[in-house]
């Protein structure tokens, strides 16, 4: 079980719209969670993808793992959990993990670092970025943007 050391934990609950007939998620939705997992991830950090983008910067996805372990419904209150996995001047790493809670569970300021991740481990997974400019030419984000670059090699696992 992941410690919650380094993971950015985004609460969600699943909408009606997110299932099928049997209330049950559609599996794409999960890829779309891991999105919102980055986006909150960095926002949380002090910049978000538009400031990135701003400087010329962008990070498409190049690969994609997600290993379903158990369904979420209809109703459920997930937390969407994220790290940096790796981090080199050209590529980064996400990993994320889908996972049920009750209210009870998710009280994330009480959470210390070694404490487990709360909650029903469903959904695992993550994404590898390769950063590019406008031209859509690899480039070095320590050139490019060496502040960004420092804080996700400091908050890599």
């Amino acid at each position: 079980m992941a410690s919650a050391s380094n993971w950015f934990m985004h609460p969600l609950r699943v909408r009606y719209q997110e299932t099928d007939q049997m209330g049950v998620v559609f599996h794409g939705n999960y890829v779309t969670w891991f999105e919102i997992g980055r986006t909150e991830w960095i926002r949380n950090a002090g910049y978000d993808y538009k400031k990135i983008e701003q400087g010329g910067l962008l990070l498409p996805v190049v690969d994609l793992q997600c290993r379903y372990l158990l369904p979420a419904l209809y109703d459920d209150t997930l937390l969407v959990c994220t790290r940096i996995a790796e981090c080199s001047p050209v590529r980064v790493t996400f990993q994320s993990q889908i996972r049920r809670v009750t209210q009870s569970d998710f009280h994330p300021e009480e959470l210390a670092e070694d404490q487990q991740l709360p909650g029903e481990l469903l959904v695992e997974g993550g994404t590898k970025h390769v950063w590019v400019n406008a031209q859509w030419q690899p480039t070095r984000i320590n050139k490019a943007m060496p502040e960004l670059y420092e804080l996700l090699r400091t908050k890599s696992t």
